[in-house]
């Protein structure tokens, strides 16, 4: 593992009212922790399965992926194994809308308009989103655009990777690195105050799955603007 850090803030500090995830998928993992640092979640995806999959969950609906196994690691590593199910209902409860999203567009949530958040959390959304380097750094702009200034966003994504397997379906992935990453990010008016890389092993990059050479975690504050 390679870490690359700057100074700034920890992301103790990441708190507050509302937390925005861009390109939930069907997932909840990214918002497991989060859900003791914010008073309400929103939740959105662009596909009509993925949301639907959230929904059934939030609702506890029979069929509903059972996430208790990744929540109980989660409370282990948080220290407190004991609370995986009231995690469960905390999170159930914190998560306040499921909406469509498409960061392609200026206004991604539209026609819905919502106040600015917070905080913003995408995770290996944008890469797979945008067919090039311009649309990446355009959609960029356009989810920062639902962060209030002094914000702050949050990234995890791939570096090198051009393609992704999912069972028998192999989807195309647009290739990044640390620079153009940090590029876009403070092209689209925030300050990165922390970057960590972690490098895969040379042998599972070079897999059936991925080609990506790394993950990366960055944590930005949008600009303050007078």
């Amino acid at each position: 593992m390679s870490r690359n850090q700057d100074d700034g803030l920890n992301t103790s500090n990441v708190s507050g009212r509302t937390l925005i995830d861009i390109g939930s998928g069907p997932s909840i993992l990214q918002l497991i922790s989060a859900c003791e640092a914010f008073e309400e979640i929103i939740a959105t995806d662009f596909t009509d399965a993925n949301r639907h999959e959230l929904e059934k969950w939030l609702k506890n609906e029979p069929g509903a992926f059972d996430w208790s196994p990744v929540v109980k690691t989660v409370c282990e590593l948080e220290g407190d194994r004991e609370k995986c199910f009231e995690k469960e209902e905390k999170l159930r409860k914190k998560v306040s809308r499921v909406l469509k999203c498409d960061v392609t567009q200026n206004r991604p949530l539209d026609p819905i308009v919502l106040p600015a958040a917070d905080c913003l959390i995408t995770s290996l959304c944008l890469e797979t989103a945008c067919k090039d380097y311009e649309a990446y750094c355009a959609a960029m702009k356009n989810i920062t655009s639902l962060l209030r200034s002094g914000g702050h966003l949050v990234i995890v994504g791939v570096l090198g990777d051009t393609f992704y397997t999912v069972g028998d379906q192999t989807f195309s992935c647009l290739e990044l690195d640390e620079e153009s990453v940090r590029k876009a990010v403070v092209g689209a008016g925030c300050t990165i105050t922390r970057m960590e890389i972690f490098a895969i092993p040379e042998d599972e990059h070079q897999s059936a799955l991925t080609d990506s050479y790394a993950n990366f975690f960055l944590l930005a504050s949008k600009e303050t603007t007078i």
